[in-house]
């Protein structure tokens, strides 16, 4: 008997589309400067944008099977977030620019305390105890903890440059460790130790028989519309970027609020696929997809950054301010402590968002 297979709804279809027309008419026609109505119009269609984002991703993951699946996704935010950061950079050349330090802290803090913490709760509350394998998110963990600390901690420590920057020969150092590990994660989910980011088998699990399954045509829609999602999410986000960054100038409110609007827009396909699988009791695929994301930010972003900044002349600030500092060596102390036994409840996500609360009130009011 055949499983139920994946449709392809049309609004999915449709809404990259869109997506992409507008943001190539913000960046063309109106060299950025959309009128506010047109800019307010862009709003649902981004988040329409975003879900079929999703959907397609979710479409070629279910084909190709995890641990995969989740690496197409981390990858696919991670170019919108790479490409958005690199946008503010060009248009701001020379001096010094935080932007980047911004949109990963800010990223790390809404994967492992927001995503995750919203995850374990959902996932505590429908099922109670919830399993996954340490293994594979000490894993992950491990890479994401050695990483931030390089990034975000240490130059706040070197005198090669005054402030908290990186000369150029240690950022090429950072930049290039960041890749070497990233690469040596990606050799151990996907081949060496794969089993480890398997999800573990639960009783009552859905029979081969009725499990949803993917389709040739679903998959050649996933694999033309996921592209022209990714294109069109980057350029009407880049578009609706340049407003939000008016807008908290005008406002008054701290820099780092554009780092965290990058980041929401980013990780909102991975955060709603992340609780998806938790509230359907697939907590392993979720921690894949959050982690996952946080990993592909930092050590994909830091690299495509230095790379840029490096060729702009332009200072790369990179070290946290002791607050934040405080906030980071908090996170990765209490993950630690909530991906260590393989079992979660509501408790631990309500841990992480209370942590993740504290995050946004600092950035509103440093």
């Amino acid at each position: 008997m055949a499983g139920v297979a994946i449709a392809t709804p049309l609004w999915t279809l449709i809404a990259p589309v869109l997506a992409l027309a507008m943001g190539l008419a913000g960046e063309f026609a109106w060299h950025g400067d959309v009128p506010p109505v047109l800019l307010i119009a862009a709003i649902p269609v981004l988040f329409a944008a975003v879900f079929a984002t999703v959907h397609h991703a979710e479409t070629i993951a279910h084909r190709i099977g995890q641990p995969f699946g989740s690496i197409i996704l981390a990858l696919a935010v991670t170019i919108i977030e790479v490409s958005l950061i690199v946008s503010v950079l060009l248009a701001s050349p020379g001096g010094e620019s935080a932007v980047a330090r911004d949109t990963v802290f800010a990223a790390i803090m809404i994967v492992l305390n927001g995503i995750v913490g919203l995850s374990l709760l959902v996932g505590g509350l429908r099922h109670h105890r919830q399993n996954f394998q340490p293994a594979s998110a000490g894993a992950a963990l491990g890479v994401l903890g050695t990483l931030a600390v390089l990034c975000l901690v240490l130059p706040n420590y070197t005198v090669a440059v005054p402030g908290p920057v990186y000369s150029p020969v240690q950022l090429t150092f950072v930049a290039t460790v960041s890749l070497m590990l990233y690469g040596i994660f990606l050799y151990v989910q996907l081949a060496r130790h794969s089993d480890d980011f398997l999800d573990v088998p639960l009783h009552g699990d859905i029979p081969a028989a009725d499990a949803q399954v993917v389709g040739s045509a679903a998959m050649r829609a996933a694999c033309l519309a996921l592209p022209v999602a990714l294109l069109g999410v980057v350029l009407l986000a880049e578009t609706l970027a340049t407003a939000v960054e008016r807008g908290i100038a005008q406002a008054g409110l701290p820099e780092a609020l554009v780092g965290i609007a990058i980041a929401l827009v980013v990780l909102m396909p991975e955060g709603i696929a992340a609780l998806r699988a938790a509230r359907a009791n697939r907590l392993q695929t979720s921690l894949n997809l959050a982690l996952g994301s946080a990993l592909a930010s930092l050590c994909l972003t830091i690299p495509t950054v230095a790379i840029v900044s490096l060729a702009l002349g332009q200072k790369l600030v990179l070290g946290l301010d002791a607050e934040l500092t405080v906030l980071l060596v908090l996170t990765l102390f209490m993950s630690s402590i909530t991906l260590a036994t393989g079992r979660t409840t509501v408790l631990q996500g309500g841990v992480h968002l209370v942590i993740f609360a504290a995050f946004l009130i600092l950035a509103a009011e440093p």
